[in-house]
């Protein structure tokens, strides 16, 4: 018998996933493209989770003219988010999870100027989340500063995601 039989219900299966954004931005709105992952869900204790983080520059001038730059990791309010772009999503394990978020607090502690614009960008960021997860996620240079472009490259090089590509 199950647990319904007896009208009861079951636990409802814990669940987090993973979803890759891109914003595509524009010089004019004040805001460059960016690229930042979603962590949303259940934990397998029940533990809600719904979280955000992107890489960036604390100061976009300092990153444009002078090579690395303080750096900070950053979150989207969830209007933001409802404007941006949903590529792909991966359901994860609770040790995934806690691995994720310990490499976004890596990258948010790395000391000194860690933010580049052609090595450690918003894009390195969310490659790196990628990775993590076991999928091709390399960041060629004609994808450095096109995070939508670059996630539709990720989704052609990973193909059992199943997603298909952003125009």
């Amino acid at each position: 018998m199950t647990l319904a039989s007896f009208g009861m219900a079951a636990p409802a299966l814990a669940e987090v996933q993973v979803h890759f954004h891109s914003f595509n931005g524009s010089i004019f709105g004040g805001r460059y493209p960016h690229t930042f992952v979603v962590f949303e869900g259940t934990l397998d204790d029940g533990t809600p989770v719904s979280e955000n983080y992107g890489f960036s520059a604390r100061n976009t001038a300092e990153a444009i003219s002078s090579g690395p730059a303080r750096h900070m990791v950053m979150t989207e309010t969830q209007s933001t988010i409802a404007d941006t772009n949903r590529h792909f999503s991966v359901n994860v394990s609770d040790a995934q999870y806690r691995r994720l978020r310990a490499e976004v607090i890596a990258w948010r502690d790395y000391p000194g100027a860690f933010y580049d614009l052609d090595e450690n960008n918003c894009i390195h960021f969310v490659a790196r989340m990628a990775q993590l997860l076991g999928l091709d996620a390399d960041v060629p240079d004609e994808y450095l500063r096109r995070p939508r472009a670059w996630l539709n490259y990720v989704i052609r090089s990973n193909p059992q995601l199943g997603a298909a590509e952003i125009g």
